[in-house]
């Protein structure tokens, strides 16, 4: 599951991964990117632009257009056969940038202990995403969900699954493209191991609100994942 993410790039990060990419003059910078939250997305019916949707899915089809925030994470497994999903993957795809993403570890009594997990090369990194479009007279939204699969080395030691994150232009490039449904299975796999670096974080993220930049702020652990 990926259930809490972070956009807050360096001017670095910026320069070199998101040079080409059209971007709002006031970049929305959030440390605690929650399910329903308007966030940044690069979809492949605009692959030159920053655009805004909000996370958690809304099919087309959908009765109300409710955003319920259930359907913010999509399996890769069986993806083809979800009535939600399987059109939006084979058409409406999408890449969600984020400088880390969140996970919690469970302690006894119920206590959820945060933490940030990262590229090691200092890379933002772009999420495998699929996105719809839900109209009903002028009222159009646009929302996305980001693809989850098994999880790798660093992260089966905090939770038994992660986002699908895309490294590499290539394969980013690819993700957005006119690809047959083979090829988009084969892009859905875990990042390679000892890629990611992980350290605690306050508690204060378990806050959907709650959005400073001291929830990057690593915090003393005496839990070791390996």
């Amino acid at each position: 599951m990926c259930g809490r993410y972070s956009f807050a790039p360096k001017p670095k990060q910026l320069d070199t991964q998101l040079r080409d990419i059209q971007r709002p003059a006031e970049l929305k910078i959030s440390f605690n990117i929650a399910p329903t939250h308007p966030a940044y997305v690069i979809a492949n019916d605009n692959p030159g632009a920053l655009q805004t949707m909000n996370w958690g899915l809304v099919p087309h089809w959908s009765a109300d257009g409710k955003n319920n925030g259930k359907l913010i994470n999509a399996r890769a497994e069986g993806i083809e056969e979800k009535p939600s999903f399987r059109e939006p993957v084979h058409s409406r795809r999408c890449l969600v940038p984020a400088d880390s993403f969140y996970e919690w570890r469970h302690e006894p009594g119920g206590r959820k202990i945060p933490y940030r997990i990262l590229l090691q090369i200092g890379d933002l990194m772009f999420m495998a995403g699929i996105w719809d479009e839900w109209k009903h007279g002028a009222e159009v939204k646009r929302t996305f969900s980001i693809i989850t699969t098994t999880p790798n080395r660093e992260m089966s030691a905090l939770h038994n699954r992660m986002p699908v994150i895309l490294t590499g232009r290539e394969a980013q490039q690819s993700w957005l493209a006119d690809l047959p449904p083979d090829s988009i299975l084969q892009l859905m796999h875990p990042v390679a191991d000892n890629s990611l670096t992980l350290y605690r974080v306050s508690e204060k993220l378990n806050k959907p609100g709650y959005d400073a930049p001291d929830l990057q702020e690593e915090m003393s652990d005496e839990w070791r994942l390996f």
